[in-house]
């Protein structure tokens, strides 16, 4: 699907997704803001006031608006500019402050350097983006030299078994991944350890959809290892 064919998706209905964040999204981000270690974007220069996150793909931003409610400073990114005005028409519903935190952008993830999305952050999120392989492989490469030392990068999709075992979603195998596609996509960033790579189970309208997780961490440099660079 392209951008006109999103628009026309988000046009048809309210939200497309609900509401509330992907429940997979809430469990491994919970309380990350309180434990992440802000790092500034230029060495020397001061420290952020908030965590910085990337939400690639953020369609209507159910993801990005809970972020933003939990303390993190938000660059929602989407193709569909449908989807990027009904996320900040829901936007408006909250607090002015709230808003601030929160970037709203219509570009191409696939581009990120033309999208002038350059970074860090300290967490990363890419949740049901569908791309062919080697789109895919581009993206995540990108988006993982994009974290802060000690960023999280979470992918969460559907699982390539989900169109024989599982519910819904796209019923193209070439654009579906599985956790080993993802951690094989990933080899190649230095400095990138995968925490978690597994599918997970999720409840639908039908039977249990299947979904791919991965979540990475950029490892952050030993502190003698700094002192020797430096």
């Amino acid at each position: 699907m392209d951008a006109a064919d999103w628009d026309a998706r988000y046009t048809q209905s309210e939200l497309v997704w609900g509401a509330p964040p992907n429940a997979t999204v809430v469990e491994h981000v919970y309380g990350l803001e309180r434990r992440v270690v802000l790092q500034p974007d230029v060495a020397g220069e001061p420290v952020p006031e908030l965590p910085r996150a990337l939400d690639l793909a953020c369609g209507e931003g159910r993801n990005t608006l809970w972020l933003a409610t939990h303390g993190w400073q938000v660059r929602a990114v989407d193709f569909s500019q449908v989807g990027i005005d009904k996320g900040r028409t829901v936007a408006s519903r909250l607090s002015r402050s709230v808003r601030a935190r929160i970037d709203w952008q219509c570009a191409d993830i696939t581009d990120l350097d033309a999208a002038e999305i350059t970074g860090p952050f300290e967490l990363v999120l890419s949740v049901f983006v569908h791309l062919p392989a080697e789109q895919r492989r581009a993206m995540l490469t990108r988006a993982a030299e994009l974290l802060t030392p000690g960023g999280t990068l979470l992918v969460l999709g559907h699982d390539t078994t989900n169109i024989t075992d599982g519910f819904g979603g796209p019923q193209d195998r070439s654009i579906l991944f599985t956790p080993d596609d993802v951690v094989t996509d990933l080899a190649a960033v230095p400095d990138v350890r995968i925490r978690i790579a597994d599918r997970v189970v999720r409840e639908t309208e039908g039977r249990d959809a299947i979904d791919a997780l991965v979540v990475a961490t950029k490892i952050v440099p030993d502190l003698a290892e700094q002192a020797a660079e430096s």
